[in-house]
């Protein structure tokens, strides 16, 4: 299908992955491992994606200076202009900031999908359907448009979109409330409610709109760039942000946005959706293909054991007996075994714990 030549998209690549320790480091975060053994990392697939759906041209990367050698190596065919590297890591709110001046500076007719690097998507055509019909969506509205997903276990790690009245628009709602993370308990009743949506991280608007968002969420940064050097190239801005970057707060573009509803809207969608964070939803996706044990692209012999998550470097075999629900994860001098129920809590707790005792190390 030919793409809009006014679409846009932005990929959020700077995070440190660290609840998918530690197959995910700091040094070398998931957005840029090839966790499945399919020849192609997350990044990767992520950009695979939207070039189907957005114009090449139009796809802008947004990560740390640390991984820009990374983003390069990874994305060889990604416009010169369309890498953008904080000099600090200031959360999404701020990248998307940065590359939605990019993007207005070229295009006042801009659609824009903000998009994690980090997900795994089932139905590749029904995705492109929703995100095609959110970009038109848009296009006409002065919104900001979350993309949701129902539940399909009480996962305290997500954020929970509950639906209000309806937008106008088929599988389009008003957003009534959000809650970021709850509690497990909190998470059952959300879900058995059928009124929440999983907050999937991705977000849609024209650009005029996200411009006046921004200006709300945000202190003056760019701002004070346009209004000092009318007409400024990449090379100006890439200067004001090395200087001034560091004034923006840590601000999700989740919270950002969710946190402030009333031009917030949520799309229903189904296209077999999981946010690869962290290891409870490594289990999820293989789950939902039918698979007891989830073997990822490793040597495992298992018997008398269910509901486990493995993964291992290339070269080492395990044999497991009598294991239930478990994480088993290597890599390089890090073993990690988990009850995979509190896997994400724990993952943060010894992360912290190890960083203290011994630095980077094994981090």
């Amino acid at each position: 299908m030919e793409t809009n030549i006014h679409d846009y998209c932005v990929i959020l690549a700077g995070g440190k992955g660290r609840r998918l320790w530690p197959a995910s480091t700091e040094k070398c975060p998931k957005q840029f491992v090839d966790f499945f053994g399919t020849g192609r990392t997350q990044l990767q697939s992520t950009y695979d994606r939207f070039s189907g759906i957005v114009p090449a041209d139009n796809i802008l990367v947004c990560t740390g200076e640390g991984y820009e050698g990374m983003v390069r190596e990874q994305l060889p065919g990604l416009g010169e202009g369309n890498l953008l590297a904080e000099p600090v890591q200031r959360n999404t709110a701020p990248s998307v900031a940065w590359a939605h001046a990019r993007i207005r500076r070229r295009d006042s007719q801009a659609r824009v999908v903000v998009t994690p690097a980090d997900q795994l998507v089932l139905n590749e055509a029904a995705f492109a359907a929703s995100i095609r019909r959110g970009l038109d969506f848009v296009a006409t509205r002065d919104v900001m448009l979350a993309v949701g997903v129902r539940p399909t276990r009480p996962e305290p790690g997500y954020g929970y979109i509950q639906q209000g009245e309806p937008a106008g628009a088929e599988g389009v709602w008003r957003v009534q409330s959000f809650t970021e993370k709850p509690e497990r308990d909190f998470a059952r009743m959300f879900m058995e409610s059928g009124e929440f949506y999983w907050n999937t991280g991705l977000f849609l608007a024209n650009v005029g709109h996200l411009n006046r968002r921004l200006d709300q969420m945000l202190p003056e940064v760019l701002r004070r760039l346009e209004r000092t050097v009318p007409g400024y190239s990449d090379e100006d801005e890439r200067r004001f942000i090395s200087d001034n970057y560091p004034a923006y707060p840590n601000l999700s573009i989740d919270y950002g946005v969710l946190d402030h509803r009333d031009d917030v809207c949520m799309m229903c969608c189904d296209f077999g959706w999981a946010d690869l964070g962290t290891w409870h939803s490594v289990y999820e996706c293989g789950h939902m293909e039918g698979a007891d044990n989830v073997v990822v692209d490793s040597e495992v012999v298992l018997e008398r054991s269910h509901g486990n998550v493995v993964k291992l470097p290339k070269g080492k075999l395990a044999v497991i007996n009598g294991l239930e629900g478990f994480i088993v994860a290597e890599k390089d001098n890090v073993l990690f075994i988990c009850p995979k129920e509190d896997s994400s809590a724990l993952v943060r707790k010894y992360v912290s714990e190890l960083q203290m005792r011994w630095g980077e190390k094994f981090v």
